[in-house]
This record gives structure tokens, sequence and C-alpha cells, in this order.
């Protein structure tokens, strides 16, 4: 998976024909309308494959609206809760009129809440807050269904009495772990867990635990990865040890991809980072306008093997 390292913060100012403003309430139409971009923001956890997909697209969308301003920030990585708390605080000082965000945790609602109190629509995108408020909407994968999906193909591949071990995103993280329920709800019994350890949903982290488990269970039949850098790392203990469980990941990033075509994972369940983040931004920009925006927005899975691999390059 490429990692080149984006700027934290970087204005792109639209080039397109002007568009006339839309929306009768709220301080971005009237901005709109008085012939100046409405400003938005669009914060990614880390730099990584998935947010620079996202990304691009937003990039792409801003383009193609000269009324729309974007404001771009990115974490350094998928717990850097003070780096997106800090690039929040800095856009409600720029005066952006909505910001759409994917959530390092929870632990970013209480600068979110700041960002609510002063007038600023908020659009999450990827992960969910639950039970928080101030959301306008969420744009992103039911990550349950996902795991589901994981869990009822393992199901079908997996021989009666097999072992799966989990590789976990970062703990407390909703996405995520709705990603480890949903498969564990769509095993259905049909292998016992022996390992779930935390990988921060760094491939690092995921490697290391991937040693420590084929040593504890040299027989593990499968395993799972709630996230695709763990699973990169996981694939490189496998080989070093010379095993051969069924690997399955989530994310389908473009290192996944490659191992699937070459046998070396079995499959990954697909998100759309690009949907996400263009169908974010336009409900973001919506909020902002003062129209109504769905509370919910699912972009979609798939499971990705060999047979339809060649679809996802």
């Amino acid at each position: 998976m490429d990692r080149v390292p984006r700027l934290a913060a970087v204005l792109a100012v639209a080039l397109a024909l002007p568009l006339a403003g839309c929306g009768d309430s709220g301080g971005g139409s009237d901005n709109a309308a008085g012939g100046g971009a409405i400003k938005v923001g669009l914060i990614t956890k880390f730099p990584v494959d998935f947010y620079d997909t996202m990304v691009d697209a937003v990039k792409q969308y801003d383009a193609a609206h000269a009324d729309v301003e974007v404001v771009y920030g990115q974490g350094k990585s998928g717990t850097d809760d003070e780096g997106e708390i800090a690039i929040i605080e800095n856009m409600i000082t720029q005066g952006v009129k909505a910001i759409a965000i994917t959530p390092t945790s929870p632990n970013v609602q209480g600068a979110l809440d700041k960002a609510v109190k002063a007038g600023i629509k908020v659009v999450l995108i990827d992960n969910d807050i639950p039970g928080w408020s101030g959301k306008s909407s969420v744009v992103a994968t039911d990550n349950l269904a996902g795991g589901k999906l994981a869990g009822q193909w393992l199901a079908k591949q997996l021989p009666a009495g097999s072992t799966i071990a989990i590789l976990q995103g970062r703990l407390g993280n909703p996405s995520l772990d709705d990603r480890v329920k949903g498969l564990k709800e769509g095993l259905a019994g049909a292998a016992k867990v022996v390992a779930e350890p935390a990988t921060d949903c760094d491939e690092t982290k995921g490697l290391n635990a991937a040693q420590d488990i084929l040593t504890a269970n040299p027989d593990v039949a499968a395993i799972y990865g709630a996230c695709g850098p763990p699973i990169t790392g996981a694939l490189q203990a496998v080989k070093a040890a010379g095993k051969k469980p069924v690997v399955v990941g989530f994310d389908a990033s473009p290192d996944e991809i490659k191992a699937i075509e070459a046998g070396t994972q079995a499959a990954s369940v697909a998100q759309f980072p690009a949907k996400m983040g263009s169908l974010g931004i336009e409900t973001a920009v919506a909020a902002a306008r003062g129209e109504t925006v769905k509370a919910a927005v699912d972009t979609g899975t798939e499971m990705v093997t060999k047979d339809n691999v060649a679809k996802f390059k």
C-alpha cells in the first residue's frame, strides 16, 4: 500500500465555470449567492491509499464546482486523535460552513461539538460516532454487513472444527468493532476464535500479532483482519512460517488486490472510498446550504476473490 505523506491542510480552489448557488437557508447559501465560494472542510485519518483515494475523489468534485472551496486536513495515523482535533479547531477558525470527517475515534467528539456550536454542519465519513446527536449525516460502509459477508464466505470455505484468528483494528472504534462483530455473526459457529489481538490498523503490529498467533496456534485455519494494513503484515508472517491459512481482509487495498491475484490472500471485503469521498462532500455542502440530507448513506460492500479481482484493479 502506498504511503505518500500529504500536507496537514491544503487549500483547493475550484476552477470550473461558476454555478448558481442553491439551497434556501444557512450562511453558506448566502455566501455562494454573494459571488463567493462556500467553504467546507475534509478531514481524513492518515496518508494511506484508502484515504488518498477519498481525497482524490473530493478534489475532482472541488474542481468541478466553482461555488465550493474545500480545505483539506489529514492526521498522521489511525489513532491520531490529537491531530484531528487540532485540524477541526483550525477549520473552525477558518470559518468553514461544514466539515466532512473520517473520525479517528469518539475522542474527537468534543472538538466537533465546538464546530456544531459555531454553526458548522458535520458529516461523518467511513466511521460513525454512535449516539452523538451533533452529526448531520453518516456516509459510510455498513461495516456490520461487511463483516457478516466475510463470515458467511469463510464459513463455506472451512471444514468443521476449524479455528480462526482475528486481527482487530483499534479497539473502541465503532466501525472496526462492527467488522469483527459482523464476522462472528456471519460465521455462526463454523469456526472457533483462538485469538483476536488489536493492531490499530498498523502493518507492523499485524505482522507481530500474526507471528504470535502462528507460534501459539500453528494449525490455525484462517486469519481475518478488520482493516487492510494488518493483513499485509500477516501475509508476511504467513510466508515466513510456511503456513497456508485462509487469509481474509477488509478494505481490498491495492496490496490486498495484488495478494489475491497472486493467490497468497483468499479474499477481502471491498469498500468504495471514492464514493464515500464524493457523496460525503456533496452531503456536507448540501447540509451547509440548509438542505435536508439523509441521516445515513450506505456506500456498499462486495466480497473480492480471485474470481472477480480483475474488476477491482
